[in-house]
């Protein structure tokens, strides 16, 4: 407890502000400031990229030499590294879990396309072990460790001119990767940490089942706002009986082929009311869509989609005026190679591909940036001895707001 003790009073000593998802980075920002300004560094960010596109050559946004001299990272190259963790890092899924469980959901009087979905989840909690290891996937606790490659593969900046393609200007190609490690907790489920290194830089995530907080060097610790929500690491095949759950209210849109394998397509999206609690200062949550793929032929999850639409008030540099900028994020992730732990299939290897996109509601411009994170599992324990809810308490400066 000691231990304890001194790490939440040497790694956290700013006051808590609320978290935007996305990429953020307050070095430019003043102290008071944070809340109203966190957009505007994403907006930095791709006007950097913009003002590099047209006056260097493709090759000179490669990250080929991102590390030089003793091994410092430039700021530029730094500013892609906190773009990536801030998107991939540590990303939550659109919903809150459901309260009961997935079985004893009423099915009569309910539209068809629910109780299909229902039928599939079902059919996935089998095809997982859950629904014969009832044991396993309620387990107590659950212990994962793992890999990452992360890579910003390009961005595209847009001057918005005109309709020709000469208007369009992309940036490089494949960066170099950047490994890293993770380490998850999960607990009951609503429980869960996350430590992240890549390339030198931390992010530490968490939740105790009613706050889910972030922290990073360079941004301190932010907790987010609205409904407590998982992890969507944790959904990406490592806990088949918290994914089911939150396609719970799903609706079964139809087949679509995903590689080789034919798919049932499930959508669920955050009610307007959750969403809205989300919002802060001048960035507005317009939506937060999750899809799940799960295959006809194996029953178990192969592909998660997740859609999630900002729009923030910016002012007009040449009028003075308000306007509005949209950022879409996108993450589309594969799942694979399941294995067997303890009567429990747990997938241990996969892809992730985001995409930031930005774009005005009166501007022709548009600037995409696209990143890929590949991860592996190396282990993972369930009913890990000596874990307890004081492993999940969040930082002590929370209390303090």
């Amino acid at each position: 407890m000691g231990t304890r003790a001194r790490r939440k009073q040497s790694w956290y000593t700013q006051t808590l502000t609320p978290l935007l998802e996305g990429p953020m980075d307050p070095e430019m920002q003043e102290e008071g400031n944070k809340k109203e300004r966190s957009w505007e560094v994403i907006r930095e960010w791709f006007r950097t990229q913009k003002g590099s596109s047209f006056s260097s050559s493709p090759t000179s946004f490669s990250m080929s030499n991102y590390f030089y001299g003793n091994g410092s990272i430039p700021p530029a190259r730094r500013h892609d590294l906190r773009l990536l963790l801030g998107v991939l890092g540590c990303p939550l899924a659109p919903i809150p879990l459901l309260n009961h469980p997935i079985h004893h959901i009423r099915l009569k009087d309910i539209p068809i396309e629910t109780s299909t979905a229902h039928y599939i989840i079902q059919q996935y909690l089998a095809a997982s072990g859950c629904l014969k290891q009832r044991q396993k996937c309620g387990a107590k606790n659950m212990y994962a460790t793992g890999r990452v490659k992360m890579i910003c593969c390009e961005t595209e900046i847009s001057r918005g001119s005109g309709k020709g393609k000469n208007n369009v200007k992309s940036l490089g190609t494949r960066s170099e990767e950047m490994g890293g490690c993770f380490v998850v907790w999960q607990m009951k489920p609503e429980m869960w940490s996350l430590e992240l290194v890549v390339g030198g830089n931390k992010v530490i995530a968490g939740s105790d089942g009613r706050t889910v907080w972030r922290h990073t060097s360079w941004l301190g610790t932010h907790a987010a706002k609205g409904p407590q929500r998982p992890l969507r690491r944790i959904i990406q095949g490592l806990d088949p009986k918290t994914t089911a759950s939150l396609f719970a209210k799903a609706q079964c849109l139809g087949e679509k082929r995903i590689g080789d394998e034919d798919c049932f397509v499930l959508k669920v999206c955050a009610d307007r009311a959750a969403v809205m609690e989300r919002n802060e200062g001048p960035a507005e949550v317009m939506r937060h869509v999750l899809y799940g793929y799960f295959s006809q032929k194996s029953g178990l999850l192969i592909y998660l989609e997740d859609s999630h639409l900002t729009r923030v008030q910016t002012q007009e540099e040449n009028e003075g005026g308000c306007a509005s900028a949209y950022w879409e994020t996108t993450i589309g992730s594969c799942i694979g190679d399941y294995r067997d732990v303890d009567g429990v299939l747990i997938a241990h290897q996969g892809r992730s591909i985001a995409t930031v996109f930005r774009f005005g509601e009166l501007s022709m411009q548009h600037s995409r940036s696209r990143m890929e994170e590949f991860w592996s599992i190396d282990d993972v324990v369930f009913n890990v001895q000596g874990l307890s809810i004081d492993s999940f308490i969040p930082p002590a400066d929370i209390f303090d707001r």
